[in-house]
């Protein structure tokens, strides 16, 4: 892969999305439910207007699905729902080692969401997609990473 773009922020992650999803007409999001929902929940929610299906799928599991859809209090899970979609994002809490999630499974789960023919991108940090050897496995068409530096301070 190659770079195409970088920036700063959270506008880094989430204005790429917004365009990379721009022409989707259905996006299902799979992710841990505990660490990745609510980053599904951040990037649904620049979305939210433009009256896409959204959904998500904690970790492997099909049959789980939900939708994500917008409340007053921002992006929720709501009704079961058909994952079936035009494009895939896969959240790399997935590909963290001590997961358990087997590439071949997510790749597996990633062709029945899209038949085999939908838009593939991956959404990490730390580059974990590449740590974990993911990023030549899963023919993503786009992964957006980004790296986070924290600081704490102390009066």
């Amino acid at each position: 892969m190659k770079l195409i773009e970088k920036n700063p922020a959270l506008g880094g992650i989430l204005n790429p999305f917004r365009r990379l999803v721009k022409d989707s007409k259905k996006i299902t999001f799979v992710g841990s439910a505990g660490f990745c929902l609510p980053f599904a929940e951040l990037l649904a929610y620049v979305i939210a207007r433009e009256k896409k299906d959204i959904a998500f799928v904690p970790n492997l599991d099909y049959e789980k699905a939900k939708k994500i859809v917008f409340t007053p209090y921002g992006m929720q899970l709501s009704d079961n729902v058909d994952p079936r979609a035009d494009t895939v994002v896969v959240l790399g809490g997935l590909a963290i080692p001590n997961t358990g999630v087997n590439v071949d499974d997510m790749r597996k789960l990633i062709d029945r969401i899209t038949d085999g023919k939908g838009l593939k991108i991956g959404v990490c940090f730390m580059s974990i997609f590449e740590r974990s050897g993911w990023l030549e496995k899963m023919d993503f068409d786009y992964v957006i990473n980004s790296n986070i530096e924290n600081e704490l301070w102390e009066k």
